[in-house]
Protein backbone atom coordinates (compact mmCIF):
# COMPACT_ATOMS: atom_id res chain seq x y z
CA UNK A 1 0.00 0.00 0.00
CA UNK A 2 0.99 3.24 -0.87
CA UNK A 3 -0.56 7.27 0.44
CA UNK A 4 0.86 10.09 -1.09
CA UNK A 5 1.01 13.40 0.25
CA UNK A 6 0.00 16.05 -2.02
CA UNK A 7 -0.39 19.57 -1.86
CA UNK A 8 0.32 23.07 -3.23
CA UNK A 9 4.22 24.50 -1.83
CA UNK A 10 4.55 25.65 1.58
CA UNK A 11 1.21 23.98 2.95
CA UNK A 12 3.32 21.37 5.83
CA UNK A 13 3.26 18.44 3.25
CA UNK A 14 6.97 17.74 4.61
CA UNK A 15 6.06 18.19 8.24
CA UNK A 16 3.11 15.82 7.80
CA UNK A 17 5.49 13.27 6.49
CA UNK A 18 8.10 13.97 8.97
CA UNK A 19 4.98 13.54 11.81
CA UNK A 20 4.20 10.11 10.10
CA UNK A 21 7.22 8.66 9.46
CA UNK A 22 9.71 10.41 11.50
CA UNK A 23 12.37 11.00 8.84
CA UNK A 24 14.22 13.69 8.81
CA UNK A 25 13.33 15.47 5.53
CA UNK A 26 14.14 19.40 4.34
CA UNK A 27 11.40 21.60 6.00
CA UNK A 28 11.13 25.19 5.49
CA UNK A 29 8.92 27.84 5.57
CA UNK A 30 8.97 28.80 1.43
CA UNK A 31 7.58 26.85 -1.52
CA UNK A 32 9.42 23.94 -3.16
CA UNK A 33 11.05 22.66 0.12
CA UNK A 34 10.81 18.82 -1.40
CA UNK A 35 12.39 18.59 -5.15
CA UNK A 36 13.25 14.83 -4.62
CA UNK A 37 10.24 13.08 -3.79
CA UNK A 38 10.88 11.46 0.46
CA UNK A 39 9.60 7.76 0.78
CA UNK A 40 8.96 6.53 4.35
CA UNK A 41 7.23 4.32 6.68
CA UNK A 42 3.85 5.11 8.32
CA UNK A 43 2.08 2.68 11.02
CA UNK A 44 -1.50 2.45 10.87
CA UNK A 45 -2.96 1.65 14.01
CA UNK A 46 -5.68 -0.98 14.96
CA UNK A 47 -6.73 -2.68 17.86
CA UNK A 48 -4.45 -6.15 18.50
CA UNK A 49 -5.86 -9.45 18.31
CA UNK A 50 -3.99 -9.80 21.54
CA UNK A 51 -6.49 -7.70 23.42
CA UNK A 52 -9.66 -10.29 22.82
CA UNK A 53 -7.73 -13.61 22.70
CA UNK A 54 -5.98 -12.25 25.70
CA UNK A 55 -2.40 -13.68 25.29
CA UNK A 56 0.66 -11.33 24.83
CA UNK A 57 1.89 -11.09 21.36
CA UNK A 58 5.33 -10.82 19.83
CA UNK A 59 4.80 -8.95 16.48
CA UNK A 60 7.26 -9.43 14.01
CA UNK A 61 6.41 -7.65 10.51
CA UNK A 62 4.45 -4.70 12.68
CA UNK A 63 4.61 -3.20 16.45
CA UNK A 64 2.01 -3.41 19.00
CA UNK A 65 2.30 -0.82 22.24
CA UNK A 66 -0.19 -1.45 24.67
CA UNK A 67 -2.49 -3.65 22.68
CA UNK A 68 -2.69 -1.13 19.58
CA UNK A 69 -1.03 -3.03 17.03
CA UNK A 70 0.97 -0.50 14.39
CA UNK A 71 1.13 -1.62 10.87
CA UNK A 72 3.51 -0.75 8.39
CA UNK A 73 1.85 1.48 5.33
CA UNK A 74 4.51 3.17 2.62
CA UNK A 75 3.91 6.70 2.32
CA UNK A 76 5.77 9.10 -0.24
CA UNK A 77 5.79 13.11 -0.15
CA UNK A 78 5.96 14.85 -3.52
CA UNK A 79 7.31 18.41 -5.08
CA UNK A 80 4.36 21.41 -4.52
CA UNK A 81 2.11 21.00 -6.82
CA UNK A 82 1.18 24.32 -8.49
CA UNK A 83 -1.53 25.16 -11.11
CA UNK A 84 -0.58 24.30 -14.75
CA UNK A 85 1.82 21.52 -13.67
CA UNK A 86 0.09 18.83 -15.40
CA UNK A 87 1.19 21.12 -18.78
CA UNK A 88 4.73 21.10 -16.68
CA UNK A 89 5.06 24.60 -14.63
CA UNK A 90 6.53 23.89 -11.28
CA UNK A 91 7.86 19.95 -10.75
CA UNK A 92 5.18 19.70 -13.44
CA UNK A 93 5.42 15.99 -14.74
CA UNK A 94 7.91 14.97 -12.56
CA UNK A 95 5.33 15.83 -9.62
CA UNK A 96 2.60 13.96 -11.05
CA UNK A 97 4.26 10.67 -12.45
CA UNK A 98 6.13 10.31 -8.88
CA UNK A 99 2.19 9.81 -7.84
CA UNK A 100 1.31 7.12 -10.47
CA UNK A 101 1.33 4.33 -7.60
CA UNK A 102 -0.30 5.66 -5.38
CA UNK A 103 -3.27 3.87 -3.73
CA UNK A 104 -4.82 6.66 -1.98
CA UNK A 105 -3.76 10.70 -1.42
CA UNK A 106 -3.70 12.90 1.79
CA UNK A 107 -4.13 16.47 0.04
CA UNK A 108 -2.49 19.07 2.69
CA UNK A 109 -4.09 22.86 2.66
CA UNK A 110 -3.52 25.41 5.09
CA UNK A 111 -6.55 25.46 7.13
CA UNK A 112 -5.00 29.07 9.03
CA UNK A 113 -5.39 30.55 5.66
CA UNK A 114 -1.46 32.16 5.84
CA UNK A 115 -0.61 31.05 2.70
CA UNK A 116 -1.69 31.57 -1.24
CA UNK A 117 -2.29 28.73 -3.68
CA UNK A 118 1.89 29.39 -4.49
CA UNK A 119 2.36 29.01 -1.22
CA UNK A 120 3.38 32.65 -0.77
CA UNK A 121 2.70 34.80 2.43
CA UNK A 122 -1.31 36.05 2.62
CA UNK A 123 -3.89 37.28 4.97
CA UNK A 124 -7.09 34.75 4.13
CA UNK A 125 -6.09 32.36 2.00
CA UNK A 126 -8.60 29.70 0.92
CA UNK A 127 -7.84 26.19 1.57
CA UNK A 128 -10.84 25.19 -0.48
CA UNK A 129 -9.32 26.49 -3.47
CA UNK A 130 -5.83 25.17 -2.47
CA UNK A 131 -7.94 21.71 -2.71
CA UNK A 132 -9.42 22.56 -5.97
CA UNK A 133 -6.76 23.61 -7.83
CA UNK A 134 -4.49 20.26 -6.90
CA UNK A 135 -7.78 17.75 -7.75
CA UNK A 136 -8.30 19.59 -10.75
CA UNK A 137 -4.20 19.07 -11.97
CA UNK A 138 -4.52 15.53 -10.84
CA UNK A 139 -7.96 15.14 -13.27
CA UNK A 140 -5.94 17.19 -16.23
CA UNK A 141 -2.77 15.26 -15.93
CA UNK A 142 -4.43 11.36 -16.49
CA UNK A 143 -6.67 12.97 -19.34
CA UNK A 144 -3.66 14.48 -21.07
CA UNK A 145 -2.35 10.73 -20.75
CA UNK A 146 -5.51 9.66 -22.18
CA UNK A 147 -5.79 11.43 -24.92
CA UNK A 148 -2.37 11.20 -25.65
CA UNK A 149 -3.20 7.46 -26.73
CA UNK A 150 -6.46 8.33 -28.43
CA UNK A 151 -5.62 7.50 -31.70
CA UNK A 152 -4.55 4.28 -30.84
CA UNK A 153 -7.22 3.01 -28.93
CA UNK A 154 -9.51 4.30 -31.33
CA UNK A 155 -8.38 1.76 -33.57
CA UNK A 156 -9.30 -0.76 -30.87
CA UNK A 157 -12.73 -2.74 -30.42
CA UNK A 158 -11.90 -3.50 -26.27
CA UNK A 159 -11.95 -0.07 -25.55
CA UNK A 160 -11.19 -1.19 -21.67
CA UNK A 161 -8.45 -3.28 -22.85
CA UNK A 162 -6.68 -0.36 -24.61
CA UNK A 163 -7.38 1.69 -21.28
CA UNK A 164 -5.95 -0.95 -19.68
CA UNK A 165 -2.51 -0.96 -21.38
CA UNK A 166 -2.33 2.83 -20.97
CA UNK A 167 -2.85 3.07 -17.37
CA UNK A 168 -1.08 0.04 -16.76
CA UNK A 169 1.48 1.81 -14.59
CA UNK A 170 -1.43 3.73 -12.47
CA UNK A 171 -2.67 0.59 -10.13
CA UNK A 172 -5.72 1.16 -11.73
CA UNK A 173 -8.19 -2.04 -12.28
CA UNK A 174 -10.20 -2.99 -14.90
CA UNK A 175 -13.49 -2.50 -12.40
CA UNK A 176 -12.62 0.52 -11.80
CA UNK A 177 -12.14 1.67 -15.64
CA UNK A 178 -15.39 -0.23 -16.67
CA UNK A 179 -17.32 1.83 -13.43
CA UNK A 180 -16.12 4.80 -14.79
CA UNK A 181 -16.81 4.40 -18.32
CA UNK A 182 -20.42 3.24 -17.27
CA UNK A 183 -20.77 6.25 -15.01
CA UNK A 184 -19.88 8.76 -17.58
CA UNK A 185 -22.24 6.82 -20.56
CA UNK A 186 -19.23 6.16 -22.27
CA UNK A 187 -18.50 4.31 -25.70
CA UNK A 188 -15.90 1.81 -24.44
CA UNK A 189 -15.27 0.41 -28.08
CA UNK A 190 -13.07 2.18 -30.80
CA UNK A 191 -12.53 4.67 -28.14
CA UNK A 192 -12.29 8.15 -29.60
CA UNK A 193 -13.66 10.70 -26.86
CA UNK A 194 -13.66 13.97 -26.97
CA UNK A 195 -11.40 16.25 -24.44
CA UNK A 196 -14.09 17.02 -22.24
CA UNK A 197 -14.77 12.99 -22.19
CA UNK A 198 -11.59 12.33 -21.05
CA UNK A 199 -11.91 14.96 -18.68
CA UNK A 200 -15.39 13.80 -17.28
CA UNK A 201 -13.90 10.26 -17.27
CA UNK A 202 -10.45 11.09 -15.94
CA UNK A 203 -12.40 12.55 -12.67
CA UNK A 204 -14.79 9.36 -12.48
CA UNK A 205 -11.97 7.22 -12.41
CA UNK A 206 -9.47 8.70 -10.03
CA UNK A 207 -12.43 9.56 -7.40
CA UNK A 208 -13.08 5.12 -8.33
CA UNK A 209 -9.52 4.22 -7.58
CA UNK A 210 -7.32 6.55 -5.94
CA UNK A 211 -9.48 8.64 -2.96
CA UNK A 212 -8.34 11.95 -2.04
CA UNK A 213 -8.65 12.71 1.87
CA UNK A 214 -8.16 16.69 2.79
CA UNK A 215 -5.77 17.21 5.74
CA UNK A 216 -6.85 20.68 6.76
CA UNK A 217 -3.41 21.68 8.51
CA UNK A 218 -2.06 24.29 10.73
CA UNK A 219 -4.83 24.23 12.71
CA UNK A 220 -3.52 25.36 15.81
CA UNK A 221 -2.18 28.33 14.01
CA UNK A 222 -4.17 31.53 12.39
CA UNK A 223 -7.79 32.99 12.87
CA UNK A 224 -9.01 31.45 9.71
CA UNK A 225 -8.98 27.77 10.88
CA UNK A 226 -12.75 27.91 11.94
CA UNK A 227 -13.93 29.13 8.21
CA UNK A 228 -11.56 27.08 6.14
CA UNK A 229 -12.55 23.56 7.98
CA UNK A 230 -16.21 24.30 7.84
CA UNK A 231 -16.13 25.60 3.76
CA UNK A 232 -13.62 22.67 3.15
CA UNK A 233 -16.70 19.91 4.52
CA UNK A 234 -19.11 21.75 2.55
CA UNK A 235 -17.13 21.12 -0.16
CA UNK A 236 -16.02 17.84 0.08
CA UNK A 237 -17.93 16.20 2.97
CA UNK A 238 -17.40 15.66 6.58
CA UNK A 239 -15.64 12.20 5.99
CA UNK A 240 -13.29 13.79 3.48
CA UNK A 241 -11.82 16.43 5.59
CA UNK A 242 -9.37 15.77 8.54
CA UNK A 243 -8.39 19.07 10.99
CA UNK A 244 -5.06 18.59 11.51
CA UNK A 245 -1.62 19.80 13.56
CA UNK A 246 1.33 17.82 11.83
CA UNK A 247 3.35 20.43 13.46
CA UNK A 248 2.21 19.25 17.02
CA UNK A 249 2.35 15.71 15.77
CA UNK A 250 5.88 15.54 14.85
CA UNK A 251 7.02 17.68 17.88
CA UNK A 252 5.02 15.20 20.42
CA UNK A 253 6.74 12.77 18.23
CA UNK A 254 10.51 13.60 18.78
CA UNK A 255 9.58 14.41 22.71
CA UNK A 256 8.25 11.06 22.74
CA UNK A 257 11.63 9.25 21.21
CA UNK A 258 13.81 11.41 23.44
CA UNK A 259 11.60 9.98 26.51
CA UNK A 260 10.85 13.05 27.33
CA UNK A 261 6.95 12.33 27.07
CA UNK A 262 4.83 9.33 27.00
CA UNK A 263 2.99 9.56 24.14
CA UNK A 264 0.79 6.91 21.55
CA UNK A 265 0.10 8.49 18.22
CA UNK A 266 -3.53 9.27 17.70
CA UNK A 267 -3.90 10.10 21.83
CA UNK A 268 -5.87 13.02 23.19
CA UNK A 269 -3.04 13.26 26.16
CA UNK A 270 0.31 12.60 27.21
CA UNK A 271 2.74 12.43 30.16
CA UNK A 272 5.35 13.97 30.80
CA UNK A 273 8.68 11.29 32.40
CA UNK A 274 11.38 13.48 31.90
CA UNK A 275 13.52 15.02 34.40
CA UNK A 276 14.97 18.37 33.72
CA UNK A 277 12.30 20.19 31.84
CA UNK A 278 12.97 23.79 30.89
CA UNK A 279 9.92 26.30 31.41
CA UNK A 280 10.36 26.59 27.73
CA UNK A 281 9.54 23.05 27.11
CA UNK A 282 6.90 23.13 29.76
CA UNK A 283 5.17 26.35 28.51
CA UNK A 284 5.29 24.56 24.72
CA UNK A 285 4.14 20.93 26.38
CA UNK A 286 0.87 22.51 28.07
CA UNK A 287 0.06 24.76 24.82
CA UNK A 288 0.48 21.37 23.06
CA UNK A 289 -2.00 19.48 25.36
CA UNK A 290 -4.09 21.66 25.75
CA UNK A 291 -4.86 21.20 21.20
CA UNK A 292 -5.13 17.83 22.04
CA UNK A 293 -7.73 17.92 24.85
CA UNK A 294 -9.80 20.66 22.81
CA UNK A 295 -9.80 18.07 19.88
CA UNK A 296 -11.76 14.89 19.32
CA UNK A 297 -9.01 13.56 17.16
CA UNK A 298 -5.99 14.65 19.22
CA UNK A 299 -3.58 15.95 16.63
CA UNK A 300 -5.63 14.35 13.71
CA UNK A 301 -2.61 12.96 11.86
CA UNK A 302 -2.91 9.42 12.97
CA UNK A 303 -6.75 9.30 12.83
CA UNK A 304 -6.53 10.71 9.17
CA UNK A 305 -4.16 7.84 8.28
CA UNK A 306 -6.20 5.46 10.07
CA UNK A 307 -9.39 6.36 8.22
CA UNK A 308 -7.47 6.02 4.94
CA UNK A 309 -6.48 2.87 5.55
CA UNK A 310 -9.79 1.04 7.06
CA UNK A 311 -12.51 3.25 6.30
CA UNK A 312 -11.70 4.93 2.49
CA UNK A 313 -9.75 1.74 1.36
CA UNK A 314 -11.74 0.01 3.41
CA UNK A 315 -9.24 -2.40 4.63
CA UNK A 316 -9.18 -4.94 7.82
CA UNK A 317 -6.69 -6.61 9.55
CA UNK A 318 -6.21 -10.44 9.69
CA UNK A 319 -3.34 -12.58 11.63
CA UNK A 320 -2.12 -16.00 9.79
CA UNK A 321 -0.43 -18.49 12.02
CA UNK A 322 0.72 -22.05 11.56
CA UNK A 323 -0.58 -23.16 14.87
CA UNK A 324 -4.05 -22.60 15.52
CA UNK A 325 -4.36 -24.02 19.01
CA UNK A 326 -1.21 -21.58 20.36
CA UNK A 327 -2.04 -18.74 17.51
CA UNK A 328 2.06 -18.93 17.04
CA UNK A 329 4.38 -19.01 13.66
CA UNK A 330 7.10 -21.58 13.11
CA UNK A 331 9.15 -20.53 15.66
CA UNK A 332 6.99 -19.81 18.51
CA UNK A 333 5.91 -16.13 17.92
CA UNK A 334 2.23 -15.43 19.26
CA UNK A 335 0.13 -13.67 16.34
CA UNK A 336 3.45 -12.55 14.84
CA UNK A 337 2.02 -10.93 11.56
CA UNK A 338 -0.57 -8.27 10.59
CA UNK A 339 -1.57 -8.23 7.18
CA UNK A 340 -3.70 -5.50 5.46
CA UNK A 341 -6.62 -7.48 2.92
CA UNK A 342 -9.36 -5.47 1.45
CA UNK A 343 -12.29 -5.64 2.87
CA UNK A 344 -14.54 -9.01 1.13
CA UNK A 345 -11.00 -10.97 0.82
CA UNK A 346 -10.75 -14.41 0.96
CA UNK A 347 -8.44 -17.21 2.63
CA UNK A 348 -7.24 -18.03 -0.89
CA UNK A 349 -6.18 -13.92 -1.30
CA UNK A 350 -4.55 -13.94 2.23
CA UNK A 351 -2.42 -17.24 1.30
CA UNK A 352 -1.24 -14.99 -2.20
CA UNK A 353 -0.49 -12.30 0.12
CA UNK A 354 1.81 -14.70 2.21
CA UNK A 355 3.61 -16.55 -0.60
CA UNK A 356 2.21 -17.23 -3.90
CA UNK A 357 3.47 -21.03 -3.82
CA UNK A 358 1.25 -21.14 -0.28
CA UNK A 359 -1.76 -20.39 -2.61
CA UNK A 360 -0.79 -22.00 -5.38
CA UNK A 361 -0.77 -24.99 -3.19
CA UNK A 362 -3.28 -23.92 -0.90
CA UNK A 363 -6.25 -26.99 0.66
CA UNK A 364 -8.37 -25.36 3.01
CA UNK A 365 -7.95 -22.82 5.97
CA UNK A 366 -8.57 -22.67 9.83
CA UNK A 367 -10.35 -20.30 11.65
CA UNK A 368 -8.31 -20.67 14.81
CA UNK A 369 -10.71 -18.60 17.27
CA UNK A 370 -13.64 -20.83 16.35
CA UNK A 371 -11.19 -24.01 15.76
CA UNK A 372 -13.15 -24.24 12.19
CA UNK A 373 -12.09 -25.24 9.32
CA UNK A 374 -13.11 -23.30 6.02
CA UNK A 375 -12.84 -23.38 2.36
CA UNK A 376 -10.56 -21.34 0.24
CA UNK A 377 -12.91 -18.86 -1.00
CA UNK A 378 -14.19 -18.16 2.81
CA UNK A 379 -14.47 -14.09 3.21
CA UNK A 380 -12.47 -13.18 6.09
CA UNK A 381 -13.39 -10.43 8.74
CA UNK A 382 -11.42 -7.99 10.57
CA UNK A 383 -9.12 -9.64 13.45
CA UNK A 384 -9.48 -13.08 11.77
CA UNK A 385 -6.68 -15.42 13.04
CA UNK A 386 -6.12 -17.78 10.66
CA UNK A 387 -4.02 -20.96 9.76
CA UNK A 388 -3.61 -21.66 5.83
CA UNK A 389 -3.42 -25.53 5.40
CA UNK A 390 -1.41 -26.20 2.11
CA UNK A 391 0.44 -28.75 0.07
CA UNK A 392 3.49 -26.30 -0.64
CA UNK A 393 6.67 -27.23 1.38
Amino acid sequence: MLIGIIGAPNKGKSTLFSALTMNDVAIADYPFTTIDPNSGIAYATHECAEVKLKVKCRARNSLCVSGTRMIPVNVIDVAGLVEGAHEGRGMGNQFLNDLAAADAFMLVVDASGRTDSSGGAAQHGSAVEDAEMVVSELYQWLSGIIMKHMPAMSKSKDGVSALEAVLTGLKISRQSVERAIGKCNLTSSNISWSSADALEFSRALLDESKPVAIIANKADAGSDTISNVRALRERFGDASVFECSAAIEMALRKASSARVISYLPGSRSFEIIGSGVSPEQKKALDYMLSFLKGSERGTGVQSALDSIVFKVLDNIVVYPVEDENKYTDHFGNVLPDAILLKRGSTALDLAAAIHTDLAKHMLYAVDAVKKMRIGKEQELHDGDVVKIVSAAR
